[in-house]
């Protein structure tokens, strides 16, 4: 039986996470590692996260070396169009950043890819964007044979595998630029559907939800590549430990109010802040020894009773299907206008 993996992400600012141990009283330690440089901003309401990793600090957060940005939007909703705009707006100036010393020219060659099933709702973001461009072809300002869109499907549909379509696909176009836009896994509920990775290191397809074909990368192609993704779906058994840990913090926050004699004038919801450190004396004698486990060891244990088939259950957000389409919507966009304004600029439509 393979072993569960409830740290498995394909952010990597939840891979720091783990450095962190998730304390703010850690956070600190991670700008002293070692080979990681890491960068926090907030433009509007999108938070943005860069991180610079050499070999030391690729291999102290599991991550590969290179670049990485996270665009996230804490508060987005499916039919956020202002949240989307802001988004949108902020990724295009990742692209400028993270494309900055390839001195793409007018004369460059993009390769943009799109993997994912498009008949499998959360995988779809990939081929949706290609459709998207497709759609918009004749209308932008690239000349023919300069930008080529493709989605390969997966391997479980054609049998071949993903990068090998990509590689042959490379050597015949012989591009500048690879743009891979994919679908990702992620370790934390509110990041699902809220946030766009960008990074120069490439992509395993398909290893955020444990299926990990061959890489698509610089190093396999020889050409650099870039991966966009966007996290659709979250592990459920981590679910099951983020409903956990909120119990805990929610029955200390109601123990901890009935103690005030002023809470009996409140006429607010029941449900406390659950941002409150859990009183762990106050529930012990409700829950047991378990109170005072770290995250890790009630991963530990659900590690150690959830039968095989609970280990490969994924959960997406009932609007998917709207989320999916949005955010092909915004890479679409995003790599148009960067496209047109940044390498192309000089060619006239």
């Amino acid at each position: 039986m393979s072993k569960l993996n409830l740290m498995r992400t394909d952010l990597i600012d939840e891979a720091t996470e783990v450095v962190q141990h998730r304390t703010e009283k850690e956070k600190d330690t991670l700008y002293e590692t070692p080979g990681i440089q890491m960068n926090e901003d907030r433009k509007g309401r999108v938070l943005i996260t860069h991180i610079e990793t050499d070999a030391n600090g690729a291999e102290t957060i599991g991550k590969k070396e290179g670049t990485y940005i996270t665009l996230s939007v804490p508060t987005l909703t499916a039919e956020d169009s202002d949240g989307f705009e802001q988004l949108e707006q902020q990724f295009i100036l990742s692209l400028q950043d993270i494309h900055h010393e390839l001195k793409l020219s007018p004369q460059s060659k993009i390769l943009v890819i799109g993997l994912g099933n498009r008949t499998i709702t959360p995988d779809a973001i990939g081929p949706l964007a290609i459709d998207r461009f497709h759609e918009e072809m004749f209308s932008l300002p690239f000349e023919h044979g300069q930008v080529v869109f493709y989605a390969p499907g997966v391997t479980g549909q054609t049998g071949l595998e993903t990068g090998e379509f990509v590689k042959a696909i490379s050597d015949k176009v012989k591009p500048d630029l690879i743009l891979i836009i994919d679908a990702l896994a992620a370790r934390n509920q509110d990041r699902l559907c809220k946030t766009i990775q960008l990074t120069n290191t490439g992509i395993h397809p398909g290893s955020g939800v444990g299926n990990a074909r061959n890489e698509i990368s610089f190093e396999s192609l020889g050409v650099p590549v870039t991966a966009i993704g966007v996290p659709m779906v979250v592990d459920a058994p981590v679910l099951v430990v983020e409903a956990i840990e909120t119990v805990f913090k929610v029955i200390s926050s109601q123990i901890g109010a009935a103690s005030n004699p002023s809470s009996a004038l409140s006429v607010g919801s029941w449900l406390r802040s659950t941002d409150e450190p859990v009183n762990v004396e106050a529930i012990k004698p409700i829950f047991g020894e378990w109170t005072s486990w770290s995250s890790e060891e009630i991963r530990g244990l659900l590690q150690e009773v959830l039968p095989p088939h609970h280990q490969q259950l994924f959960v997406t957000p009932k609007e998917t299907d709207t989320w999916v389409i949005r955010h092909a919507e915004v890479i679409q966009s995003g790599v148009t206008k960067w496209l047109q304004d940044d390498v192309f600029g000089s060619i006239s439509p």
